[in-house]
Order: structure tokens, then sequence, then C-alpha cells
């Protein structure tokens, strides 16, 4: 046994991590990975769900090995991989030091709070997706494309949302979320027969390193599913701000029932500074249906004149976003402008 636990964390001189741009050396405990060690010195490291899931940590190994205690590419992309980015929560560091560097702007975000929250409104978008109004005792702020997290008081877990309106300057108190139903979910069980109607909730948020960056680069936007949520909020403050940005949305649904909120991406469009192009695409559509518009999958129409200086803004299953990173890396668009956020059943069970 002694001889397998050494196996894993090694043994001899204490470990090193360097944690930049901070520049920061700490000093590792046995048994450490290397989000715990940074938390475990109070130094702000992005994270949330710390079982290798959700990509918070992701973080580009610049010097040293690592040791996986689950496999990064069950969260992280082959391009990811290839670059060198790691998850911090499953990384075990194997030599004696071990350099990350965190992208600038997501080690500063500010750190979640707790609200009280309650249910005041649901509308059907389609037959599987809710637009869920919630009520928060006081202002959340957050970025355009974070999430939120709910429990019922007493559950066990936090069921993740992203945040479907855009922020305020002084917060925002009435919230909207674009919610999918999961077949056998607790929550969503729950949610979609209005048993949390006017019920109490806690929240917790602003939480997740999906967000609208900075500056005026063309954007190409893909959504899939409840992936849409992020994308309006991003979309709405970008249009509310009354910045100029040339943007391409994307958004593969299965048939024409499947499409939603067309309406609010209409009204985005006609109030945009700049070109906007809306490109719906459905993946099950009968052949004989009325529907003249795109088919098949969504990354397969990811329009190819897009230049070095754009950004890509994912949402959606993995699947898909695996599949937009290779197309979007092939238009030439570099790893580093390439922001996402997959969707997984677990966020929303």
């Amino acid at each position: 046994m002694r001889s397998f636990i050494q196996s894993i964390f090694g043994k001899g001189a204490p470990k090193q991590l360097r944690i930049l741009p901070q520049d920061v050396t700490i000093t590792m405990a046995p048994g450490q990975t290397l989000l715990e060690a940074a938390l475990a010195n109070d130094i702000p490291y992005p994270h949330d769900c710390t079982v290798g899931t959700c990509a918070s940590c992701k973080t580009r190994l610049k010097q040293g090995r690592v040791r996986e205690a689950t496999p990064f590419g069950y969260t992280l992309s082959k391009a990811e991989l290839d670059a060198g980015y790691i998850l911090a929560c499953q990384a075990f560091p194997r030599d004696e030091l071990t350099v990350v560097e965190l992208d600038v702007q997501s080690a500063t975000l500010p750190p979640a709070e707790q609200f009280e929250a309650r249910i005041v409104a649901t509308e059907p978008l389609t037959h599987d997706i809710l637009k869920v109004t919630v009520q928060a005792d006081r202002p959340v702020h957050y970025l355009a494309g974070q999430y939120a997290k709910l429990r019922i008081p007493g559950s066990e877990r936090f069921r993740c949302y992203s945040f479907a309106n855009a922020p305020q300057r002084n917060g925002r108190s009435s919230i909207e979320f674009y919610i999918r139903k999961v077949p056998g979910g607790e929550f969503t069980g729950a949610l979609f027969s209005a048993e949390l109607d006017g019920k109490p909730l806690e929240m917790e948020a602003p939480h997740g390193t999906f967000y609208l960056r900075g500056g005026d680069a063309p954007m190409v936007c893909i959504a899939g599913g409840s992936g849409l949520a992020p994308l309006i909020s991003i979309l709405e403050h970008i249009r509310g701000n009354r910045i100029q940005r040339d943007c391409t949305l994307l958004f593969g649904a299965r048939t024409q029932g499947d499409l939603y909120q067309l309406d609010s991406i209409a009204n985005i469009a006609a109030n945009w500074r700049g070109e906007f192009r809306f490109i719906p695409v459905l993946s099950q559509e009968p052949e004989v249906s009325d529907w003249t518009g795109a088919r098949g999958l969504v990354t397969d129409h990811i329009p190819a004149e897009f230049c070095d200086s754009a950004e890509g803004y994912l949402c959606g299953p993995p699947p898909m976003i695996d599949a937009a990173i290779t197309r979007l890396l092939e238009l030439g668009i570099p790893l580093e402008k390439i922001f996402y956020d997959k969707f997984t059943d677990g966020r929303d069970l």
C-alpha cells in the first residue's frame, strides 16, 4: 500500500507550484492537486465542480509533468490537450517544480455569493425547454455568459444554469434561465410539473469562465439546445451597450419545433451595430416539411471567411463543442480566442 501511495504522490523534497501571471510560488502538501494547493494558500483560482467536468480550472501547463486523476480528455478537446492545457482539479505534480499559467481575466473574476430566491414565472419555449424567471433577494452581479447554481433547500446538490438576460450595471434581481427537461431528473421533473413555483431556492452566483471578452473583434457564436441562454445574454449585452461588432449566430436544433426565442434574436439583429447573421440549422427536420433553411450538423454550416482576429463563443453539448473547436481552428481562429461552455445532463438533473 505504501509503495502504491508513493507512486501516486511521489516522495522526497516538497513539490513547488508557480502560478502565472501572478508569479506566485507555493509549496504543495503531499496528495494535493494543483487546485487544492492554490486554494489552500488563499490564491484565487477559477474553479467550480472540482471533479473534472466543468473546465473552469482549465490551465496551461508551462513547465513540469502532471498525473491525471481522471483523463483530461473527458472535458478538454484534443486541440486543447495538444496546446498544453490541463485541469488543475485533476492534476497531481510529478516533478519538483510545476509552472502553470491562468487566463489573465479569468484569474480576477469576482467570487460567488449566496442568495435566497424563488421562481416567480415559467413559460414553455419548446416541448422540453422552459423560460424560468427567478427573483433574488438582492441584485446579482455577473458577466454576460456566466451562470448560477440553484438548489432546493435540503437538497444535496446544486444545478447549474446560465443567465439568459444581460447583466445590469447595478445588478439584476429578476433573472431568466432557459432550462431543459432531463428525463428522470429530480429537479427538472419537479420544475416542469410546477411543484417549484413560488418555492424558496438557494442560489450561488456568479460562476463560470465563459463570458464576453472586451474589444470589437468579429464573433461567431454557436448554440445547441438550451445553450442559447448565455449567448442571448452576451448578445443582449452587446446590443444594449451599443458595441459595434460583426456577429454570426448559428443555432442548432432538431426540428422547427425546437427553435425558440426567434423574436428575441430578430430584435437583437434589428438593433445591432455592425453586421449580424443568424443561421438556424435543423438536424432531424422531416424532408417533406416546408423548411427551406440549413439542415444537418450546425458545425457544418460555419462560414469560412472568419479571420484570425475573430472570436468564437460556443455553448451546447460536448460533441458539438469539440467539432466547433476543430472547425474554427481550421479557419484560422486561435485556440486562445475560442471560448465555450459545455452543457451536459449533469448540469440540470
